[in-house]
């Protein structure tokens, strides 16, 4: 693994994104895997490792989140910001298309990328996310998101995880622990804090009002799709994924009984079947 970084543009200046990397940098095939709303790129460690041999695999941290800066007061933690950084981060890699791996608001964002005119999304790979969710999930997530949680031990933090990521049940202890140890951050005063912004709370809260519905621009996506779905997702509907599923029937849906918002992606037999769909898509 190796970590990179590179500036992006805000409205008030720059800020530093940074990106881990694996497998060769000349290789042309490239994955982008990005997190959900306050995960980071750790969460993609076990699924770039089963294909860095095949794929330049690059995994973000989100501006906010993990190493990456924090944006200025003033500027908000939107789509359109997000769009920007990752259509730079496209360019600094200097290669013509990528393939996208989202879970949750990174699948967002790839919908989005993957529906413009000349996009360089080739493939896209949804965790748990569709062009639909109702204001009601999104009032569920904004009433914890960016809360002052502070932690004493980095056993704390695991146990806090383990108690609002129902969907990661079966990962490794020390699988936990990696996620606990990266998704904190020491406080400048005593103990641990979550490894983002708490102002990301609010823009989240901001827009849970109203449903999202980008329909318009799933019907505009022409690149081939995978949906990854935890059946008991309060974010990504049964009806939903059939009103997907009717709009491209092309897509490949890979679903796990019993799993909520969002699979993991840490297990042998989540990753085994992203690994198997990329490999038929190069063989295409």
């Amino acid at each position: 693994m190796r970590t990179e970084s590179f500036k992006a543009l805000n409205s008030k200046g720059f800020h530093k994104i940074v990106y881990r990397e694996w497998g060769a940098a000349e290789n042309q095939r490239v994955l982008v895997c990005v997190h959900g709303l306050v995960r980071n790129s750790r969460d993609f460690d076990e699924i770039a490792q089963s294909l860095a041999r095949n794929y330049r695999v690059v995994c973000p941290d989100i501006v906010g989140r993990g190493e990456s800066d924090w944006l200025p007061e003033g500027v908000a933690y939107d789509i359109s910001q997000y769009l920007n950084d990752m259509v730079a981060l496209i360019a600094r890699l200097n290669v013509k298309q990528v393939d996208w791996l989202g879970t949750s608001m990174g699948g967002l964002i790839g919908i989005c990328l993957a529906s413009l005119p000349g996009s360089p999304v080739r493939n896209l790979i949804l965790n748990d996310i569709g062009p639909f969710i109702s204001k009601e999930s999104l009032q569920r997530i904004g009433a914890y998101v960016g809360q002052e949680c502070r932690f004493w031990s980095h056993q704390e933090v695991e146990d806090y995880y383990r108690s609002i990521y129902p969907a990661y049940h079966g990962i490794s202890d020390e699988q936990w622990h990696r996620l606990a140890v990266c998704g904190c951050r020491e406080h400048p005063l005593e103990g641990f804090v979550l490894h983002y912004d708490p102002k990301i709370g609010e823009y989240a809260r901001a827009l849970s009002d109203q449903d999202i519905d980008l329909w318009d621009l799933w019907n505009n996506i022409q690149c081939p799709q995978m949906l990854v779905w935890g059946e008991d997702s309060d974010v990504l509907s049964a009806d939903t994924v059939t009103a997907m599923k009717a709009a491209k029937p092309e897509m490949n849906v890979v679903s796990w009984a019993g799993v909520s918002h969002a699979p993991s992606l840490m297990v042998p037999s989540q990753i085994q079947k992203v690994v198997d769909w990329l490999r038929a898509q190069q063989m295409r």
